[in-house]
């Protein structure tokens, strides 16, 4: 097989609670509309996207709810509103999965990163999650407190 080249895309955005508080099923790579001001301030790296989601409308596009990009501050007058909706670019085969696991198995789109990619372009990474349950979450944190411990004990036995 071809070796792959390795990516260089810059994060500006992560969303590290997401992996704790969802079941992260099928992920997907989507565009942003934005204007100018909102990419220069993406630049800076100061956005977030923690408390945001995805939703889908009747007229079948998706719109990204809550996310904040602060606004660029040599913007003057044509600054952008910090928490305006944006809409996500995706195909429709890409809509119309997103929108089922919604409708009919109650799933969640949730951002999991935004970045920009080695064209130099906006994207943000999405998932279908389904929310976990307390007694799933303290699960995960013992897997992951033995999984510490484990390495640390193979790292003394070296």
């Amino acid at each position: 097989m071809a070796e792959k080249k390795p990516t260089n895309f810059k994060i500006v955005a992560d969303n590290r609670k997401a992996r704790y508080n969802y079941e992260i099923g099928e992920t997907f790579e989507a565009g942003l509309a934005l204007t100018g001001t909102e990419v220069k301030s993406l630049r800076t790296g100061r956005s977030t996207i923690a408390e945001s989601y995805a939703s889908v409308d009747k007229s079948g596009e998706v719109w990204l709810v809550n996310a904040n990009i602060p606004e660029y501050a040599a913007g003057n007058r044509f600054n952008h509103e910090p928490k305006r909706l944006r809409k996500l670019l995706l195909k429709h085969r890409e809509i119309a999965k997103l929108a089922q696991g919604v409708q009919r198995e109650g799933m969640t789109i949730v951002p999991l990163k935004l970045y920009f990619n080695d064209r130099g372009r906006a994207k943000i990474e999405i998932a279908l999650a389904r929310g976990k349950q307390a007694h799933d979450k303290r699960e995960t944190e013992k897997q992951r407190d033995w999984n510490r411990e484990k390495s640390r004990l193979l790292k003394q036995r070296d």
